[in-house]
């Protein structure tokens, strides 16, 4: 059976949700591997966290600013071979206007760049510049909601990322997970969509209905809300 939330707006995460970087992002954090002598021991584009922190426990902290800023400068310069995700275009199209935001772990210049490359603007977009704390803190969501106006136990979280999962979650939210570099059954999510395009929106008087049409996971939750 399809699952469905019932809830005010939608909160997103970018990387590996909307649009597919993973070329850049490995690119340029091979690289950035190479030139400070660290090996991640994952994709970065799998750990869902800001880069500043993932930066901060592989390099010593009087390192720590200028190795982030370098991997931010590698990143910001390559958007090559970024693209929208299947369903993605048409998802945000219905939903109603001013009602979704995106939550990104990448910093605000970064954003920015993936973003046009895409050729995606959120009405609200919470990067990692806008937070002391990154995902999987809850953070990054309780500020996406509250700009929209809207509690964050309202709002779906939409995540491919553990650390991302962890954070809807955290805030109060309810959450959908999209396969990606992470198996359904790690993601800890409410409910688990293969892709966007089996995801649809209707509105149900001030709400928004939002239907899963493949669930790839049923984690024996309930998947509605009021």
């Amino acid at each position: 059976m399809p699952a469905e939330f019932l809830v005010r707006a939608l909160l997103f995460d970018m990387d590996g949700t909307l649009i597919d970087s993973t070329p850049a992002v490995d690119r340029s954090w091979a690289t950035w591997e190479q030139r400070w002598n660290v090996r991640l021991g994952v994709r970065a584009s799998a750990l869902g966290m800001p880069a500043r922190d993932i930066v901060a426990a592989r390099v010593a902290p009087e390192d720590a600013e200028a190795a982030f800023l370098d991997i931010e400068r590698l990143e910001v310069a390559d958007t090559d071979g970024i693209v929208v995700l299947p369903g993605v275009r048409e998802l945000l199209a219905a939903i109603p206007e001013g009602r979704w935001a995106v939550a990104t772990s990448c910093s605000a210049p970064l954003a920015a760049a993936r973003l046009a490359a895409a050729g995606i603007e959120p009405p609200v977009l919470v990067t990692a510049s806008d937070t002391a704390l990154g995902k999987p803190n809850p953070d990054p969501y309780l500020a996406a909601a509250e700009r929209l106006g809207v509690p964050p136990e309202q709002c779906l979280v939409i995540e491919d990322a553990v650390a991302g999962v962890a954070a809807g979650r955290s805030a109060g939210a309810r959450t959908l997970g999209v396969l990606g570099s992470v198996p359904a059954d790690l993601l800890g999510a409410d409910a688990v969509a293969a892709d966007l395009a089996g995801v649809r929106v209707e509105a149900d008087g001030n709400l928004i209905r939002v239907v899963v049409d493949q669930v790839v996971e049923d984690p024996d939750r309930k998947m509605s809300r009021t």
